[in-house]
């Protein structure tokens, strides 16, 4: 899985802008939590290539940059979890999860 990383503020701009011509798909990620480990794990084995035509995957290190993932809280209306996957389509977030309700079939369901 080919992540861009999610680092600094102004991409969240992007990834409205982005998300007008295809879905976008944030993950947030606890590098300290054995659970948004697993979650990642479980999206990671289940991917595939072709996805990427797809969706365009966003992973954000909450432990790295809590305050940018509190402003994606704020601009997409969808409370923090973690791990949290938030997926936007026309600038607005349509779907989330958290934990172990994140399930690679579910998001693809959503595109």
């Amino acid at each position: 899985m080919n992540w861009n990383k999610l680092t600094q503020v102004g991409q969240i701009e992007e990834i409205k802008e982005l998300s007008m011509t295809q879905p976008v798909l944030i993950f947030k990620h606890s590098t300290r939590c054995s659970v948004s480990s697993m979650s990642l794990d479980r999206l990671l084995r289940n991917w595939k290539p072709e996805d990427t035509e797809k969706i365009v995957p966003y992973f954000l290190d909450l432990i790295a940059y809590r305050e940018l993932s509190d402003r994606v809280e704020d601009e997409f209306g969808v409370p923090h979890q973690s791990p949290q996957i938030i997926l936007i389509k026309n600038g607005v977030a349509v779907y989330d999860n958290s934990h172990f309700g994140i399930s690679y079939p579910e998001i693809m369901g959503q595109i």
